[in-house]
């Protein structure tokens, strides 16, 4: 199996580490990463300014595993990887595996995630993707309850059958880990979402914070509930963002 590896916390994360060696022993990776934190980039891509890819080699002695490091942000990750890496070799990866993200890319922050642009790319080349996420923010994210579990979930997804333009998105719990469920993307949003500040020189600055608003806790079908519930939460997601007809009380006139 040939399998791209990215993430949006930047290269050296211990998530991005994680999930390397989780999916050693399943193929060949390849590694394209930001060089720093690009967490919130959705599927943003860098338009008017050069982008770099440089080489690191092989950084891990005994992994099958090639580094490379770029100035752009996640989704600029795997469009240099097929256009390059790939396309030298006159091959497609099989996998593009991207986080271990450091904090949750449940509900509706699957739509700013970094981590899910990537597989968005991928999906758009019909190449299967999996954006695994831990729910913790912590830069110390203990990923040793959730890593063993990854190659299972590769290999069975890897299986399905799945429509084009379809990717996983994947959050675990804190700890111990009690089961795994198929899910769709819980209802919330984030509220009270900016602290005003004062910086040295008076003026007056904002830094993105907020809480966030689960709309349906009760519901034990979302990503919410089942990571709430210390399970690991598999949401099958797609790059066609059209309302479709068949969408409860949604008519096309």
């Amino acid at each position: 199996m040939n399998i791209l590896v990215s993430n949006d916390d930047g290269w050296g994360m211990g998530g991005i580490m994680a999930l390397i060696k989780a999916l050693a022993p399943l193929g060949h990776i390849d590694v394209v990463a930001p060089e720093g934190p690009r967490s919130g980039a959705g599927a943003s891509l860098t338009i008017g300014k050069p982008l770099q890819l440089r080489s690191l080699g092989r950084v891990f002695e005994d992994l099958d595993v090639d580094v490379y490091l770029t100035n752009g942000t996640p989704s600029d990750c795997v469009k240099l990887a097929l256009n390059t890496i790939y396309a030298r070799k006159n091959c497609r990866p099989d996998l593009i595996a991207s986080g271990i993200n450091h904090g949750s890319n449940t509900s509706i922050n699957s739509v700013y995630s970094g981590t899910l642009g990537i597989c968005r790319v991928g999906a758009e080349h019909d190449i299967l993707g999996i954006g695994f996420s831990l729910c913790d923010h912590s830069l110390e994210a203990d990923f040793s309850d959730f890593a063993p579990f990854i190659p299972d979930l590769v290999k069975e997804l890897s299986q399905k059958e799945r429509p084009y333009g379809c990717f996983y998105n994947i959050n675990a719990p804190i700890g111990k880990i009690e089961g795994i469920q198929y899910t769709r993307q819980c209802k919330g949003w984030w509220t009270k979402e900016l602290d005003l500040y004062q910086n040295e020189k008076g003026n007056e600055m904002y830094m993105l914070v907020g809480e966030f608003v689960n709309a349906e806790p009760d519901q034990t079908d979302t990503d919410e509930w089942a990571v709430n519930h210390h399970k690991i939460s598999i949401t099958p997601m797609t790059v066609d963002s059209t309302m479709h007809p068949n969408n409860k009380g949604f008519l096309i006139k």
